[in-house]
């Protein structure tokens, strides 16, 4: 799959590959590098990481019938975890351009079939979440 340059320069594809390093070398040092967009990917990196037993307990709480946590693929877990904090903690973004843009990084590191299921889970949590938008 090629990438285009407007995609390269996500900040959540950063947030992805942080979160993921930070899942395979739990004790080593998150290095952020001079970004336009490093303030937001510090916040999302170390809020997801700060917040997970929250976010898994939010998972587990309103989609238990719909996703086993234990069960899924460590990268998919990720990039719903970062998601739902930003569902949760970021609301000045909107929760479909937080879904769109976690589904578009998704297509660099996911199965088409899996991107769609985090679509599912990632507008139902979405509408329980965010009832007002």
């Amino acid at each position: 799959m090629s990438l285009k340059k407007s995609k390269i320069s996500s900040p959540r594809i950063k947030v992805i590959q942080k979160l993921y390093s930070s899942l395979i070398n739990p004790n080593s040092l998150i290095e952020y590098p001079k970004s336009q967009y490093k303030k937001f990917i510090k916040d999302v990196v170390t809020g997801t990481l700060e917040r997970s037993d929250l976010l898994e307990e939010t998972i587990n709480s309103h989609l238990r019938e719909d996703i086993n946590l234990k069960k899924t693929d460590k990268l998919l877990k990720i990039i719903l975890f970062a998601a739902l904090f930003e569902l949760m903690f970021k609301h000045n973004t909107p929760k479909k351009v937080i879904i769109s843009e976690y589904l578009l990084v998704s297509e660099h590191f996911l199965e088409k079939i899996q991107i769609g299921y985090l679509n599912a889970i990632l507008d139902k949590i979405a509408k329980i979440l965010r009832k007002d938008e």
